[in-house]
């Protein structure tokens, strides 16, 4: 089958991590570690899973670091190379284990990626997933699975960003057929927004300002809204088609981010704070937002999460921030703020219930309370895939939300 290959051989590493500082094509380019192959289709680990033709596999933030090699290198101790990307998924189950009851040949479904005790068979499982903590596994790297912290990071799994992919039966979700494939690809993001949301609610009248406008900016903003929290929401955002969508998502303010400082008048107009100018750099606020969700992971947007949340306030941290450089990390200690990060979800009291967090959102998006579709901006078959990451890449021309695979039509 055909699928999107990254194997970081150290030549490789090296050669694309210089002309990359030269030319983003070349992490993408000929000596990437990047490369379309033909492989063959991963066997299915043990009885209780099943294989996935994929319809939609959804090119996420997480994978561009990854292919622009600025992840941490931390990363590489829980994954198992080399492995095919793409996590974000939807598509049609084509094969079933012996020992899978609930699942059949046909089903449409999306899948939840993440690897953790149970989808790696082993018993008893880890504390935090006898906890149903299992976001917090502690054995990413044990039982019958090559290390990796989810599919599509994963030699043994394969990946959206191939034409099928194996999961384990827990990790499945059959979906409604009122949720749209475009909804349902767009789950797992939201679910990553909604997770801190819920584990940390935001107090009622609260003010909170997501940073970034791309599609885990608007998953944010929605889930704000979904979780009914009557809170303030600003999005500080970069390009005026992110203002637009911020806008459809109901945002309260949005405000385009500035070359300079000067998003911060806006910020401190809203929130009655003060403005003082050091003798370098950044003007300090006195004041600010009560919660901000961080969504880029870039060191200017780090910086300025911490800079524009009010003493005793909460950063969350969703942009996937690696190794940030030039963050003046003096607010943390000087306002105490309460710094806290997440990268998936897990299981969330709702409505006096437990439920995994993709399938509250499943639930939303059955109902209409949810409607992520429009987010699906571009399309490409996976031999085109140049052309799809200079896309997801170049937000600056393409207007790009979303940017999906179509294996099928490869």
């Amino acid at each position: 089958m055909k699928s999107l290959v990254f194997n970081p051989t150290i030549p490789r590493f090296a050669a694309t991590k210089a002309l990359g500082a030269l030319r983003r094509e070349a992490f993408w380019g000929r000596l990437s570690p990047l490369s379309l192959e033909e492989i063959s289709e991963p066997p299915l680990p043990s009885p209780d899973w099943v294989r996935v033709q994929v319809r939609l596999g959804g090119i996420c933030g997480s994978d561009l670091h990854t292919i622009r090699l600025d992840s941490s290198p931390a990363l590489s101790a829980l994954t198992s190379f080399p492995f095919v990307l793409g996590h974000e998924n939807v598509g049609t189950i084509i094969e079933v284990g012996k020992g899978v009851r609930d699942l059949r040949v046909g089903q449409r479904v999306t899948v939840e990626p993440p690897l953790p005790c149970a989808a790696r068979g082993l018993q008893p499982p880890c504390a935090n997933c006898a906890a149903g903590d299992y976001h917090l596994c502690l054995r990413y790297t044990d039982g019958h699975l090559s290390p990796g912290l989810m599919i599509g990071a994963c030699r043994d799994t394969g990946g959206s960003w191939g034409e099928s992919f194996v999961a384990h039966h827990s990790q499945v979700f059959s979906l409604p057929e009122a949720v749209s494939d475009e909804n349902a690809l767009l789950a797992e993001p939201m679910a990553c927004t909604v997770h801190p949301l819920l584990r940390r609610p935001p107090p009622p009248g609260s003010t909170v300002l997501v940073i970034g406008g791309g599609a885990i900016g608007q998953c944010a903003i929605a889930s704000l809204r979904a979780t009914g929290s009557d809170v303030r929401v600003l999005a500080l955002v970069k390009y005026p088609f992110q203002a637009d969508m911020a806008w459809e998502q109901v945002a309260d303010e949005v405000i385009p981010l500035s070359r300079t400082d000067a998003h911060y008048d806006a910020i401190a107009a809203l929130t009655s704070a003060a403005l003082r100018k050091p003798m370098l750099g950044k003007r300090v606020m006195i004041g600010g937002v009560d919660i901000t969700i961080e969504c880029v992971g870039s060191s200017r947007s780090i910086d300025d999460a911490l800079r524009l949340t009010r003493p005793g306030g909460q950063v969350v941290l969703l942009g996937l921030a690696s190794i940030p450089r030039g963050v003046d990390w003096t607010p943390i200690w000087l306002k105490e703020l309460q710094v806290t990060g997440s990268y998936i979800y897990g299981v969330e009291e709702w409505q006096g219930k437990k439920i995994r967090t993709m399938e509250l959102v499943l639930e939303w998006m059955e109902q209409g309370k949810v409607d992520l579709s429009s987010l699906v901006t571009h399309r490409f078959p996976l031999q085109a895939y140049a052309q799809a990451l200079q896309t997801a890449t170049g937000k600056a021309d393409s207007k790009a939300f979303k940017v999906v695979f179509e294996p099928s039509k490869s």
